[in-house]
């Protein structure tokens, strides 16, 4: 398993995730309470946070503006803005039972301590395993181990776009789901082809 390049990553597939339907967006109590009914009792689920991007040198980053959850078949959006998000996001990432799957979970889990007083526990990094697997000096981050494992490109469009704002645009809202949705993705097909 080897590191594709750029333009070996430009000519495969554009990796198909979730659509709208199968996202929920967490605002209120009862949406809170979905998402924990939902994910409290998976051994696995995709992780990945969201921050407003800095353009000034010297500027600190005001921590996660989103954190993503995400099972196969639908992925839950926590915009911090809303406690009960945080509260419902909190009660998931800090259970020992449930394994967090991503991709440089390092900065992440930082933030997430700092910012929010979240502390996750029992983590997988995506980054670090395909870069052993693949014997590589670098992490591998998602957009090349979607290429390596699943033989997709990852759409990296809505990336720099301003996390903070809200209501989230149906382009940032994909993004972010298919972020989380790839890294569970990945690791079933690595787990699948394990001997």
């Amino acid at each position: 398993m080897e590191r594709p390049t750029k333009e070996q990553i430009r000519a495969l597939p554009l990796y198909i995730g979730l659509d709208l339907s199968n996202i929920v967006i967490i605002e209120n109590e009862i949406d809170a309470a979905q998402a924990i009914t939902a994910l409290e009792n998976e051994t696995s689920i995709g992780f990945d946070t969201e921050s407003k991007p800095i353009f000034q040198k010297g500027q600190v980053s005001p921590g996660p503006s989103l954190i993503q959850l995400a099972i196969e078949s639908k992925a839950f959006l926590f915009p911090v803005r809303f406690p009960c998000a945080v509260a419902a996001a909190k009660e998931i990432l800090e259970n020992p039972k449930i394994k967090k799957i991503g991709f440089g979970i390092k900065d992440d889990n930082k933030e997430l301590r700092n910012k929010l007083n979240i502390d996750i526990t029992n983590t997988q990094d995506l980054s670090v395993t395909l870069k052993q697997l693949a014997g590589e000096k670098n992490s591998i981050g998602a957009r090349a181990a979607v290429a390596m494992v699943l033989g997709k490109r990852l759409g990296k469009g809505a990336q720099k776009s301003n996390w903070g704002a809200y209501p989230l645009k149906e382009n940032q809202i994909l993004y972010a789901a298919n972020d989380a949705h790839s890294a569970i993705c990945v690791e079933r097909a690595l787990a699948s082809s394990r001997p």
